[in-house]
């Protein structure tokens, strides 16, 4: 097998961030196809996706990035299981083993239409020597270390068959967002990106939020009003429907504003189309509930950036973290050097 020096994998990753960035006629064709596999998948979604993707794909970034990592040979696979409620989620877990020299085997999920073997075939395009350590499997076999990504029901079914290796095992998590009632148009406006970007299907996807007791949430609605249109994806507005159904016939109170539900609720999970709502009465009591719910938070967007023990980030900055924003803080890179 031949083994790529560092500076090889982050020149070649480096040059498909251009071509991400840079789509050609065949590949927006190409890509073009990809929503009739899955309607979420929107054309306008996988490019966004792309454009997040390769933003972190520059020479410098990377670079930076894998400084603190000297290069090392290696012959360990990694086995990958991908989700696939967003466009290309997995991605971040692939670049990881792969830049860092590992051979990586993927599962791919069911949802995932083709996109990723497509980015990949890219890929070895630019660097076909990276063809020998891009496996994407049926079943995964043969692998020294794990990163699995699942529901909470998988994560125990993955614990339990993948729980002799070196792993990395992720479930459920949730982003929500913390308002002082203080926040500008522009501000609830790219909060709406927070929301509604990859229809709110996504762990980083904002699903609750945070308010000051009698907060007026008329402002709020105004400000995403420009996210209507999302009233015009089938899959979305059935779940509208259905949820608005199910308030309305059980009296639940909730606000409603054409294509989002609001609802009162302590959970962090939101139904899609809905984002629950929870008052408080000072910011010490949001920040003590967050930090208590830590282990079920993704990240936070904020103004202000409290003193909580999870990521917080501006706001419309949750869908796009920078290389080293590791899925629910763990370390990819530091767990694969280390298991090298």
């Amino acid at each position: 097998m031949y083994i790529l020096t560092k500076e090889q994998r982050i020149k070649a990753f480096a040059k498909l961030g251009s071509a991400l960035q840079n789509p050609d006629d065949y590949t927006q064709a190409s890509l073009s196809a990809i929503p009739f596999k899955n309607p979420w998948y929107t054309l306008p979604n996988i490019l966004k996706q792309l454009d997040a993707i390769a933003t972190n794909l520059e020479e410098k970034k990377l670079s930076h990035w894998l400084l603190p990592y000297p290069d090392f040979n290696t012959d360990k696979s990694v086995g990958l299981i991908l989700a696939g409620n967003l466009p290309l989620v997995g991605f971040h877990d692939i670049l990881c083993t792969l830049i860092l020299g590992f051979t990586a085997k993927i599962k791919t999920s069911s949802e995932d239409a083709g996109l990723t073997a497509y980015i990949l075939e890219k890929l070895i395009g630019i660097e076909p020597r990276f063809g020998e350590h891009i496996h994407i499997v049926e079943k995964l076999t043969d692998y020294d270390l794990v990163i699995a990504t699942g529901s909470n029901n998988s994560a125990r079914y993955f614990a339990y068959y993948f729980g002799q290796k070196p792993h990395i095992i992720r479930k459920n998590r949730n982003s929500l967002a913390v308002l002082t009632g203080q926040e500008t148009s522009d501000e609830l406006s790219l909060l709406g990106n927070d929301i509604f970007d990859y229809f709110g299907l996504g762990c980083r996807s904002v699903s609750k939020l945070f308010v000051p007791k009698g907060y007026d949430f008329v402002p709020f609605f105004q400000a995403i009003e420009d996210h209507k249109t999302l009233k015009d994806h089938f899959k979305y507005n059935n779940n509208y429907d259905y949820n608005k159904s199910i308030y309305l016939i059980n009296r639940n109170k909730h606000y409603d504003n054409g294509f989002l539900l609001l609802k009162e609720d302590t959970a962090l999970s939101s139904p899609l189309a809905v984002v629950h709502y929870e008052e408080y009465n000072d910011m010490d009591e949001a920040i003590s509930k967050i930090n208590i719910e830590k282990d079920n938070i993704q990240c936070v967007v904020s103004t202000d950036k409290p003193p909580i023990e999870v990521p917080c980030f501006p706001f419309g900055q949750s869908q796009c973290p920078a290389l080293d924003d590791y899925a629910d803080g763990v370390d990819i890179l530091r767990f694969l050097y280390n298991n090298r």
